[in-house]
């Protein structure tokens, strides 16, 4: 298997909702047939009813509550960039969940969820350097596999 990503899919409860949350967050995408597609860097956010998602897996729904053990990292390029992204997902209808300071690690991060619980860490990390395109490179650890 390749070492690659090329989509993540976000089961949700209110398409319209969650499209209006990104949205509002500046993001761009497309509706297709009652699924959202946002282009991210170089992989796909898509958006899609949380049980479609489900069964499309072959499994079952389950309750969309707690912490379902992800969570999505958005980097970015100063602490001042974290605050005004923690600004506007408040605005557009999401809930901080742990406040931006200096981690234990160092860096400036925060955390938040969207409107339907989907964890994601906001983050200014500058050993984790993003190009222009957004990207980022991942740092050499000093350990070898």
């Amino acid at each position: 298997m390749e070492q690659r990503v090329t989509l993540i899919t976000l089961g949700v409860s209110d398409l319209a909702r969650a499209k209006a949350f990104y949205e509002a967050l500046g993001w761009q995408g497309q509706e297709v047939e009652e699924t959202v597609f946002f282009q991210a860097g170089g992989l796909g956010l898509v958006l899609w009813g949380r049980d479609k998602l489900a069964a499309d897996c072959g499994l079952e729904a389950g309750k969309a509550d707690g912490f379902g053990g992800i969570v999505l990292a958005h980097n970015v390029r100063s602490d001042a960039e974290v605050d005004e992204l923690l600004a506007a997902v408040e605005r557009a209808g999401g809930s901080v969940t742990k406040p931006a300071a200096v981690n234990e690690i160092g860096f400036y991060s925060s955390a938040f969820i969207d409107p339907d619980g989907h964890a994601w860490e906001v983050a200014h990390n500058p050993g984790f350097p993003l190009a222009e395109d957004g990207t980022v490179t991942l740092p050499d650890f000093g350990q070898t596999s």
